[in-house]
This record gives structure tokens, C-alpha cells and sequence, in this order.
């Protein structure tokens, strides 16, 4: 099944995380999407908040049930779909912000959280967390998240079309899903670099644990891991590994 050729809209719920788990687990077509006007226990990578303001934003989970076993990828494919959706409702040349986050010159519009479960080696589902910021304006964000938090409406000017939005979303999203199925993860890999606000050759550095790696970036490896040349040796770095990177 296509994805958004089934859309399940709710006003509120926790999260559409939570609401998309519970409908893989009872058997829901690949391809589901679910979403909701507001969260109310949004959730964004290493147990942060995200702030799901009433009717303000895109709050949506796709189901999905990957043939690939390794999917570690997935959550880079969705940042490609959402920024590639984004510029072609509004233009905008929006970015990613390894790994997850889609950015407008260095301020967050977006990102993504994957969640899965697994039988042995197999995977019984994925669910797609997506959030786009839409209809913010400034006083919408709490204090401590505005310096660093945008909306389409904020760069825009103007409302986004969000029907549009959405329709190109859900397309792109279909299409790079189909490729990681495929196995195509080299042209994946190429795509996500391409959009990337750090390029390849930048000398870059990189918060992990207790101590700052300086070293050139490299690119992505096949597994989404953030790669470093560091003293004529390459580093490669997972996301739970690296706090900040300047």
C-alpha cells in the first residue's frame, strides 16, 4: 500500500508515535499514516520533548514494515522526503542537520524519531515520527526553544499550503521508501549528503561524552554513522555517541 493512501486523523493524543505502535501492533497496513491537530507527550531522539502546539504544525507517524533488517537508515530516507517535500510546497531550500533535524539557515524547522520492534533478526515494524513546524509564530515557542525554532510561516511570511505539503510528503516519502527496500543505499546516502548543512571536506567539531574530536567530515557510512578523519584516521560515530557538532 502506498503511504497516505490510508490517513487516520485524530484532534489530541499523546503522541502519533504511540497511537501509530499500538495500530502496527494490531496488525495496520503498511503505509498507515497517522495524525493529530496536537500532541500532548510529543517526543523527539534522546528522550527530548517536542512541542506540539494545537493546529500549529504537521504531527504525523507512518507505519511501515521494512523488508531490510538493518533499518538504520530509515530516519535519514524520512529527513530527505520531509526536506525534499518542503522545497518543492514553498521553494525554500530548507537542509538536514545530522541526523534528524530539517533546518532553515541553522534554525530548526523539523525533525524525525524512528521506533521499531523486532522478532529475533526480523522486523515487525517501524514507525516514522514526523513534525514539521507550519502555522508558528514567534510567541508560539516556549523562551528556551526560540532562539533556535523557526516555522514555515515565520519564513514564508505567509500560511503554507499544507495540503500541498503534505501530498508532496507522502509521495517522496513512497518513493525513498521503496529505494531503501530496494537496497539502493548508496543513492540514499547520496541524496541525504546533498542536503546536509555541513559538507564534505568541513573541518568540523564533534561534543562526544567527556571530550571534542577535531577532525574533517568524511560523509555517512551505510549504516547513517557520521564519519571523521581525525589525525589521518577515521572515526566513525553513531548518533548516541555524539552531543553536539560545530
Amino acid at each position: 500500500m502506498e503511504i497516505g493512501s490510508v490517513v487516520q486523523k485524530v484532534e489530541t493524543c499523546t503522541s502519533t508515535n504511540d497511537l501509530a505502535i499500538k495500530l502496527a501492533e494490531k496488525g495496520a497496513d503498511e503505509g498507515t499514516v497517522v495524525m493529530a491537530e496536537e500532541q500532548t507527550k510529543g517526543r523527539g531522539t534522546k528522550g527530548r520533548s517536542w512541542q506540539s502546539a494545537t493546529g500549529k504544525g504537521l504531527y504525523a507517524s507512518v507505519i511501515l514494515r521494512p523488508k531490510q533488517r538493518d533499518i538504520s537508515l530509515l530516519p535519514l530516507m524520512a529527513g530527505v522526503a520531509c526536506a525534499e517535500a518542503v522545497r518543492g510546497a514553498t521553494g525554500l531550500e530548507v537542509g538536514l542537520k545530522w541526523p534528524n533535524d530539517i533546518v532553515w539557515r541553522g534554525k530548526k524547522l523539523g525533525g524525525v524519531l524512528c521506533e521499531s520492534a523486532f522478532l529475533g533478526d526480523t522486523v515487525v515494524y517501524a514507525v516514522l515520527g514526523l513534525g514539521l513546524n507550519l502555522s508558528q509564530k514567534r510567541s508560539d515557542f516556549p523562551d528556551e526553544l526560540r532562539p533556535g525554532a523557526t516555522s514555515l510561516r515565520l519564513v514564508l511570511k505567509k500560511e503554507p499550503e499544507r495540503a500541498a505539503l503534505e501530498r508532496l510528503l507522502w509521495q517522496s516519502l513512497d518513493r525513498w521508501y521503496g529505494l531503501f527496500n530496494q537496497g539502493k543505499i548508496e543513492e540514499m546516502i547520496r541524496a541525504y549528503e546533498l542536503y546536509l548543512i555541513i559538507s564534505i571536506g568541513k573541518v568540523v567539531k564533534v561534543a562526544v561524552e567527556e571530550e571534542v574530536l577535531s577532525g574533517v567530515f568524511l560523509g555517512i557510512d551505510s549504516r547513517g554513522r557520521f564519519r571523521l578523519e581525525k589525525n589521518g584516521r577515521e572515526v566513525i560515530l553513531s548518533p548516541a555517541e555524539i552531543q553536539e557538532i560545530r
